[in-house]
């Protein structure tokens, strides 16, 4: 497992490493971090194998779901190491702590495909929230290497926590917290402010549709996550 990836807790004098994964409940420790652990989920592939971190395309946005059946994550190799330890706020002027990227080259991050703006989501049908690779154009920002909503043309900082760079939305997309054992990757935790239950309050006839349902929608993934590529995901994706 990737020591970097090891939490920090300020405890009675002494600064003790600990894996995300072995956090249970909600954290809000003294160096501000807000961290909520779920179960220790593998990204796999439609056939179930694993999801290796070596193998996964630069700058391609992929889609798996965690915490929850019904809500969607992007996953993406940015290809180049990202930012550490950025400080990030969120709407409400809570502080918590993005430790940076994962895989060999760190260059490998994980966030919540919920706009934080007005939970715009990729579904089946389509996606208006993309990553766009650094040397692709986006009407959203003046530089690509961003992940952008294009229902309000807001940009996201992937290589810093998607701390908002441009937009309505006014504070980051959620971060989902991996690890990297064995060349494989698992997600273990959401950190930062999520919209979980906005979304369910909002998206029922959804819910139904994909999900058979309000009540299978919110169950909480077990075991393993199907991971695909967005374009194989959504049959539109809209980018602006």
């Amino acid at each position: 497992m990737e020591r970097r990836n090891f939490i920090k807790l300020l405890g009675t004098g002494a600064v003790i490493a600990i894996s995300p994964s072995l956090i249970k409940g909600t954290l809000r420790a003294e160096d501000g971090m807000l961290f909520k652990s779920y179960e220790k989920v593998k990204l796999v592939d439609k056939l179930g194998n694993p999801i290796k971190p070596s193998k996964l395309k630069k700058e391609v946005t992929y889609i798996f779901h965690y915490p929850h059946v019904s809500t969607p994550c992007l996953l993406i190799d940015i290809g180049e190491p990202t930012s550490k330890n950025v400080k990030l706020k969120s709407e409400n002027g809570q502080e918590y702590l993005w430790k940076g990227g994962v895989g060999q080259n760190g260059s490998i991050v994980a966030y919540s495909g919920i706009c934080s703006h007005q939970l715009t989501h990729p579904t089946p049908k389509h996606s208006f929230i993309k990553y766009i690779p650094r040397d692709e154009k986006t009407l959203a920002y003046k530089n690509g290497g961003v992940i952008v909503c294009s229902s309000h043309l807001t940009a996201f900082a992937a290589n810093a926590g998607c701390k908002n760079l441009s937009g309505k939305a006014e504070e980051p997309l959620a971060s989902i917290v991996l690890e990297v054992e064995n060349d494989e990757l698992y997600a273990v935790a959401v950190l930062g402010p999520d919209k979980f239950q906005d979304y369910f309050k909002s998206f029922k006839s959804e819910f139904k549709e994909f999900y058979d349902g309000k009540r299978k929608a919110k169950k909480n993934i077990k075991g393993q996550s199907t991971t695909v590529e967005l374009t194989k995901y959504s049959k539109d994706i809209v980018s602006l």
